[in-house]
């Protein structure tokens, strides 16, 4: 019997990187997992999205392993969407217990270059996203009183960035969402925490590279500069750090900010 083998976690952006390896590592210890994902390629940023074979790959080794898994197609800023997968989600489980708003995008821009359209995107779905999914998600929480909301955010959630005004206003929302949350679904006893990653090793980290004409490394050493002499974490590190917010061991943690930077934020 695994520590979560009486859990649902519904979990977005699951196809690839952060998601992918939280929702692999949770099953292994027994939830049952719907993956939620957009899989296909959207019209921003240009780098390599989720796509539908790995969402389905994701669900034959989720069940390979003797796990229960259900994936959804859907856009975070799509409201009808993500109902139906949440729905869906109860009527093949009959219960969350676990959300992890995973799902988010990142690009740089100069302030005065940047479009409507790429201010929108970045602030719908990284912040507006998680809302929708929130508010269709936490009443079946709020029914059991029970249940755990982690909001993946970033350093740039408790830090400025450069280039990224855009980006750095919804990782700063999502922080602050994660504490009115935590407030308001406490009497529920649902908790909600948010987590800060520095750079990690996923497609959209080598797309963002891509997009400037640089390597994954040159990008890390001129915008991360971790402590640690690594230029980036794992999506294994970030899917550790879920498993233990997400379970008994931290029940009395809610309101509060987790960072796993490689200590970026202690210069």
């Amino acid at each position: 019997m695994g520590e979560f083998s009486s859990k649902v976690a519904f979990i977005t952006g699951a196809a690839h990187g952060q998601g992918r390896a939280t929702a692999l590592a949770l099953a292994k210890e027994g939830a049952a997992i719907a993956a939620f994902d957009v899989a296909k390629q959207i019209e921003y940023p240009k780098y390599e999205f989720g796509t539908s074979d790995e969402l389905k790959s994701l669900k034959t080794e989720i069940e390979a392993m003797g796990g229960k898994c259900e994936i959804f197609a859907g856009d975070v800023r799509d409201d009808a969407a993500v109902t139906a997968a949440v729905e869906g989600t109860i009527k093949a489980f009959g219960q969350i217990d676990i959300l992890f708003n995973n799902a988010g995008i990142c690009a740089y821009a100069k302030v005065h270059e940047m479009t409507d359209d790429e201010w929108n995107a970045m602030i719908d779905i990284n912040l507006k996203g998680p809302f929708n999914v929130t508010r269709r998600a936490v009443p079946y929480m709020m029914e059991k009183k029970s249940g755990v909301i982690i909001n993946n955010s970033s350093v740039m959630g408790l830090r400025g960035g450069n280039r990224l005004s855009h980006y750095t206003a919804s990782k700063w929302g999502l922080t602050g969402l994660t504490k009115a949350w935590a407030i308001e679904f406490a009497p529920y006893n649902i908790r909600v925490v948010s987590i800060h990653p520095t750079g990690v090793n996923t497609p959209m980290n080598d797309g963002l590279a891509a997009m400037e004409g640089k390597t994954p490394e040159e990008i890390a050493e001129a915008s991360a500069g971790n402590l640690l002499p690594v230029p980036w974490i794992e999506p294994e590190d970030t899917a550790n750090l879920v498993l233990y917010l997400a379970s008994d061991k931290a029940r009395y943690a809610t309101g509060s900010q987790f960072v796993l930077d490689a200590g970026l934020l202690s210069v």
